[in-house]
C-alpha cells in the first residue's frame, strides 16, 4: 500500500482490517524512569497475536494521552520488527492518534504511518466539549478532514467518558461511514447495544459496499463494540466483534466467544454455548473494567509476569484492592477458563 500525503509517501504491505477480536494494549513502563517497556511489550503483543487477537496501541487503555511525541511510533516500529520475526507479518496494527486539535490529529495519523502502522483511531476532542458537543457539524467536520488527510484508514472512537461527555449518535456515524471513504470502523465504548444494533444494520446492507467503496479494500467499515459483555448480541445483528481490554487478560477466551458466537448465528445449537461463555466473559468484564487501567496491569503482573504500572499521576492499585480483585469469583472464573483453552497459563 502506498499514500502520498503532503508531499510525502507512506508506503508499507497492506494488512487486513477484519471482523475479530482486538485488544487495546497497556503500554508498559519501567517502574522508575517511566520509559518504555518495549520488550514486555513485544512479548505481550507477540502473546495475543498467536491467540488471534490483534493490537490497538496508544489508545485509552495504553495511556495514549501520557505518551510523549515519537513515543507512538517507537511502539509501532517495535511491534510491528517483533510480530514480524514471529512469522506474523500478517497482523495490522491500529493505533490511536487523537490529538487536540485537527491539526496534531492528522500529524499524529502521519507519524505513526510512517513508523507502519495499518490504521488509527481517533476519539473526539473532549477539551473543548462546552462547545462541540452541541455543534454537529463541527463534529462531522472534524472526522471528515482528518480521514481525507490520514494516510491509513480512520476508525472512529466513540468514547464519551474519555471525550468530556460527547457521545456520537448513530445517525452522524452512519452518515460518516457513507461520506468518507477512508473510514474503516467504529469503536463503541459508549457501551450502547441499540447504536451498534442501527450503524451495524445501516452498514449490513447490500448496497453499502458498492455505493460507498473504502479507499483502501483491506479496510472495510467494522462496527466494534469496546466492551466484551455484548458479543454475542453484536453477532446477531451484524456487529463485527470488539475491542476489549479484557482480551489483554484471556485472549482465548475472548477469540472462542466470538467464534461460537458467529457459529451460533449459522447453527442455533450453538447457542447455549455461546450464552455460557457470554455469560462469564461478562462478569468478569463488570468486575475488571472498575479496576482501571491499574487493575488491568496488576492482572497481567499476576498472570504473566508483566504489567508493571501507569505513569503518573494514575496511582497503581491499591494493595488490597489488587488481592480482592484477584480473589473475586468473576476474576478466577474467566482465569481458570483461559487455562482451560489455552493450557499455557501460570498455574
Amino acid at each position: 500500500m502506498s499514500v502520498t500525503t503532503n508531499g510525502t509517501s507512506h508506503s508499507h504491505a497492506a494488512r487486513k482490517l477484519t471482523a475479530g477480536i482486538y485488544a487495546p494494549i497497556p503500554t508498559f513502563f519501567h517502574p522508575e524512569s517511566e520509559e518504555l517497556d518495549l520488550p514486555s511489550l513485544d512479548a505481550h503483543v507477540v502473546r495475543l497475536a498467536r491467540a488471534g487477537v490483534r493490537p490497538l496501541l496508544a489508545g485509552s487503555m495504553g495511556e495514549g494521552l501520557h505518551l510523549a511525541r515519537g513515543e507512538r511510533a517507537a511502539l509501532v516500529r517495535s511491534i510491528r520488527k517483533a510480530l514480524d520475526a514471529e512469522g506474523l507479518q500478517h497482523v495490522p496494527i491500529i493505533v490511536g492518534t487523537g490529538g487536540g486539535s485537527t491539526r496534531e490529529t492528522i500529524a499524529l495519523c502521519e507519524e505513526v504511518a510512517d513508523a507502519g502502522a495499518d490504521a488509527t483511531i481517533v476519539i473526539t476532542p473532549g477539551y473543548f466539549a462546552g462547545v462541540l458537543a452541541n455543534h454537529r457539524a463541527a463534529l462531522r467536520a472534524f472526522f471528515v478532514e482528518v480521514a481525507e488527510k490520514s494516510p491509513i484508514p480512520v476508525l472512529v472512537y466513540n468514547y464519551p467518558g474519555a471525550s468530556g461527555g460527547i457521545d456520537l449518535d448513530s445517525d452522524l456515524i452512519t452518515e460518516l461511514a457513507t461520506a468518507c471513504p477512508n473510514l474503516c470502523g467504529v469503536k463503541l465504548t459508549c457501551g450502547n447495544v441499540g447504536k451498534l444494533t442501527r450503524v451495524a444494520a445501516a452498514i449490513a446492507e447490500p448496497s453499502f459496499d458498492s455505493a460507498h467503496p473504502r479507499r483502501n479494500p483491506d479496510a472495510p467499515f467494522l462496527v466494534l463494540g469496546g466492551y466484551a459483555d455484548f458479543i454475542t448480541a453484536s453477532a446477531f445483528v451484524h456487529g463485527h466483534g470488539a475491542i476489549t481490554g479484557l482480551a489483554n487478560v484471556a485472549p482465548h477466551a475472548l477469540v472462542k466467544l466470538y467464534g461460537v458466537s458467529e457459529e451460533a448465528v449459522k447453527d442455533p445449537s450453538r447457542l447455549a454455548t455461546a450464552q455460557q461463555l457470554q455469560g462469564i466473559v461478562a462478569r468478569a468484564d463488570f468486575t475488571i473494567a472498575k479496576a482501571g487501567i491499574a487493575g488491568t496491569k496488576f492482572l497481567l503482573w499476576k498472570v504473566y509476569g508483566y504489567g508493571g504500572v501507569p505513569r503518573k499521576p494514575l496511582p497503581p492499585i491499591d494493595t488490597e484492592d489488587a488481592d480482592h480483585l484477584w480473589k473475586h469469583p468473576h476474576v478466577q472464573e474467566l482465569v481458570n477458563l483461559e487455562r482451560e483453552l489455552s493450557g499455557k497459563l501460570q498455574q
